[in-house]
């Protein structure tokens, strides 16, 4: 078991398919995309590099972070949209997990097309030398 599906099992029966479908909504986006938790919360990196996060909580599940995008897409977003940067889903409305996964796809275009060259990244995300 991963530490990602210890975390999915902590929450009550009724929400975990729930947590289970955003995890696969998102990993459709990146299938090979690595996995862990961060942050406290479930972490895929997609293509691109850029970590999309999740979690649950007590009503909803969130989604993190959630870079803007263009009129269409901010339209699609914008019942879900809570911050610049969030996207919470509740869960007593029916999950739509086909955006779910079009969000990750965003994020990872969005990293993918604003990636800095390596001179140019903070010290600290510079990988070490040996």
């Amino acid at each position: 078991m991963s530490d990602v599906d210890d975390y999915i099992a902590r929450f009550p029966t009724d929400v975990q398919p729930i947590l289970r479908g955003l995890r696969q909504a998102i990993r459709a986006a990146s299938p090979g995309g690595d996995e862990r938790i961060r942050y406290g919360m479930p972490a895929i990196r997609l293509d691109g590099g850029c970590w999309l996060h999740f979690a649950g909580w007590k009503n909803h599940a969130g989604i993190y972070p959630v870079p803007g995008g263009d009129e269409e897409f901010e339209a699609a977003i914008a019942e879900y949209r809570s911050a610049k940067d969030t996207v919470n889903l509740l869960y007593s409305k029916p999950m739509p997990y086909e955006l779910v996964t079009r969000i990750a796809e965003h994020a990872a275009r969005h990293a993918a097309e604003h990636e800095r060259p390596e001179h140019e990244r903070p010290e600290h995300a510079t990988p070490a030398r040996g």
